[in-house]
């Protein structure tokens, strides 16, 4: 029995919000590496590189722009109209295939799939995001940059992102997870 692949089955669908619930997936994971041979001695990011793993949390985020990627380009039986409504005009920043995100005022619809991707798939870097076709998507899309937007930070690492305010740009360091 493949153990990831039923806490990831339908994660678009149903993708934990709460931080004590994204802990308590991960520690599925987390116990599993730690009893293969040769790994107990580790940390937790050193068994993950090793296996050439990424976090849970990070692999839904990833499968949730995935099936985004899906719905916009129309690789799914799904109707994107019914779900997400692209963006008409084209004056923003970034790519082209910006969504729009009408406003909310529930704290639960802000978990919902539409909202949760959303934010994450508009931020998409249009300089290193290739959208000619799925697998060079999948390629384009960079631990480094998803980690931004998890909500647990199992490792902590500081490096230096620049954000832009005001015209300039300003250094802040923040610390998250950087899973290679």
């Amino acid at each position: 029995m493949n153990v990831r692949s039923r806490l990831e089955y339908c994660s678009v669908a149903w993708s934990p919000s709460l931080r004590k619930d994204i802990e308590s997936l991960e520690k599925v994971q987390r116990r599993f590496t730690k009893r293969l041979r040769g790994l107990q001695h580790l940390t937790y990011r050193q068994r993950l590189n090793k296996l050439q793993l990424k976090s849970l949390e990070l692999r839904r985020l990833r499968l949730d722009l995935i099936f985004a990627y899906k719905l916009v380009f129309r690789l799914t039986e799904l109707n994107l109209n019914d779900i997400l409504k692209l963006c008409t005009e084209y004056r923003h920043r970034g790519h082209k295939y910006k969504l729009f995100l009408p406003g909310c005022s529930s704290n639960t619809r802000h978990n919902f799939f539409t909202y949760r991707t959303t934010r994450t798939w508009n931020n998409l870097p249009a300089d290193n995001t290739d959208f000619s076709n799925l697998n060079s998507f999948k390629r384009s899309i960079t631990s480094t940059f998803l980690a931004s937007y998890c909500k647990v930070y199992f490792f902590s690492k500081p490096i230096v992102v620049l954000r832009y305010h005001s015209e300039t740009f300003i250094d802040a360091y923040c610390y998250f997870i950087v899973a290679c």
